[in-house]
């Protein structure tokens, strides 16, 4: 491969030779511009590496950029107002970096194809000015420090980029980002380092490979939940699929149509902290099931790193404290609001931002409930409750002076309080994600029902079946909808990037 020297006052820097920008008015051809140039930088970074390592390469300082999508324009253009994404909201210079297109392709495709043709321009790729680190060079997996501890005589980061956390942030995510005097505006949320961070980290944290996401996330706190889904995506596998194409769990482990076991690679011997299964279909419509485990510093974790993966929604499924003398074990509550004593996200995402219920989530989710329970109408009301889900920090509040916070429960109006679903629906939120909660009554610590054991197995084998069938038939229901008109336009600020 054609190299340029570049020289420094340090070591010189060597990279791949310069790559011509290129104008696209055909999205697909825009995507194959971007993988071209990807897998030649990375492949130059990964074989510098090789050769240095084994030393048949002097000490220079190797660098290779991520590839870049560029669009300007200088009108105001007249957009169908329905849209909540793909256009430019005023004239300028608008661009992002962008990591791993294949894996992005069909996302990318539809962005740019929107922007094509809403405002009648080409998009530009070319060499963005962000390196690439030579860790994420090597994708998911990857240990390059440890392989190379033992070769190297000089530190890693003299030779190669690293990974730097002083510019991978949330800052355009959060609306705090503003571009330098003269320079492109964001053209995405998220930026291709900040995207390799997350790919990374969910990885680590699943056991399963980004490509297996899916774009209808189901997050639960349970295990009882994980047994069940893995059973009936086993048996969508042994009698062929029924429309879904492979079931992997972590390990990546892949059960395909006509088994109901793994026929490739290894299933994992110790799971992860927030182990992930993927019942897959074509163009990543299937669903993905995560156990998040307990607490708003999980539920925070996955979600900042899922969100990367650009999802059409994610729920939330799990246990609750019924607050109502009213309910009863078993009941099913839909949030309509959501009290934040969590905590987790209060620098990202002030307390006094409200969070909104989505209407196509909360119609899906309550016209999923009808049909699994055979309720409808007011007769639903026999077993549902909707209203405000409070979520707490602290699993044992019961110990402490209960005055304080059973004030402020009644005040809010809650009729439920858990440990994960305002920060999953915040964190929706925040990134733009369409999000949604149906909880299940499992103990009413106020009105003296805790759950023993004996209690709580009857309670799981009874309802996690049907809780978990519901959650499913409402990401079924969501996936028919057309994406444009599932990401509601509340969830996007006064100045927003083009890209969904």
């Amino acid at each position: 491969m054609a190299k340029r020297i570049l020289s420094t006052s340090l070591l010189d820097t060597v990279t791949p030779e310069n790559f011509p920008s290129a104008a696209f008015h055909d999205a697909t051809a825009a995507v194959d511009a971007l993988e071209g140039l990807y897998d030649r930088n990375t492949a130059f970074l990964r074989d510098s590496f090789e050769a240095v390592i084994k030393g048949g390469q002097p000490h220079k300082r190797y660098r290779a950029y991520y590839p870049e999508v560029r669009m300007e324009t200088l009108r105001y253009d007249r957009i169908d107002s329905r849209l909540p994404y793909g256009f430019l909201s005023e004239p300028g210079l608008y661009s992002t970096t962008i990591t791993q297109p294949k894996l992005f392709r069909h996302y990318l495709k539809t962005q740019i194809g929107q922007l094509i043709v809403n405002h009648g321009l080409p998009v530009t790729i070319s060499e963005s000015a962000t390196p690439i680190p030579l860790h994420f060079a090597y994708g998911e997996g990857a240990h390059v420090e440890a392989s190379a501890a033992n070769t190297l005589d000089v530190p890693l980061r003299d030779l190669f980029d690293t990974p730097d956390l002083a510019t991978t942030d949330d800052e355009i995510a959060n609306g705090e980002y503003e571009p330098p005097p003269g320079g492109p505006r964001p053209l995405a949320p998220f930026t291709a380092q900040r995207i390799d961070y997350s790919l990374a980290r969910l990885s680590h944290y699943t056991a399963t490979r980004a490509k297996h996401f899916q774009n209808f996330v189901l997050f639960t706190n349970y295990q009882f939940y994980v047994d069940e889904f893995c059973a009936w995506a086993r048996q969508m596998m042994a009698e062929g699929g029924n429309g879904y194409a492979e079931f992997v769990e972590p390990g990546n482990a892949v059960t395909p149509p006509g088994f109901s076991e793994p026929q490739s690679g290894v299933p994992a011997t110790r799971l992860p902290q927030m182990p992930a299964y993927h019942l897959k279909k074509k163009g990543h419509a299937g669903i993905t099931l995560v156990n998040i485990g307990i607490g708003p510093s999980n539920a925070k974790t996955i979600t900042d790193h899922v969100a990367v993966l650009r999802p059409h929604a994610w729920l939330m499924l799990g246990h609750c404290a019924g607050l109502r003398n009213s309910q009863t074990l078993g009941d099913y509550v839909l949030a309509h609001a959501y009290m934040r004593e969590d905590h987790v996200l209060d620098d990202d995402l002030p307390l006094w931002v409200p969070i909104p219920a989505l209407a196509e989530v909360q119609q899906a989710l309550q016209d999923a409930v009808a049909d699994v329970t055979g309720y409808d109408g007011y007769e639903l009301k026999r077993i549902m409750r909707t209203g405000t889900v409070a979520t707490i920090d602290n699993r044992n509040w019961e110990l402490r002076d209960q005055r304080g916070p059973v004030k402020r429960l009644s005040q809010a109006r809650a009729i439920a309080l858990d440990m994960e679903s305002a920060t999953i629906a915040a964190n929706g939120f925040r990134f733009r994600v369409p999000y949604g909660t149906l909880l299940c009554v499992s103990d009413k610590p106020l009105h003296g029902e805790l759950k023993l054991p004996g209690m709580a197995t009857a309670f799981y084998k009874n309802q996690v079946n049907q809780h978990l069938r519901i959650g499913i038939l409402a990401l079924e229901k969501l996936s028919a909808m057309p994406a444009a008109q599932l990401h509601s336009r509340k969830l996007r600020s006064f100045f927003e990037t083009a890209f969904q």
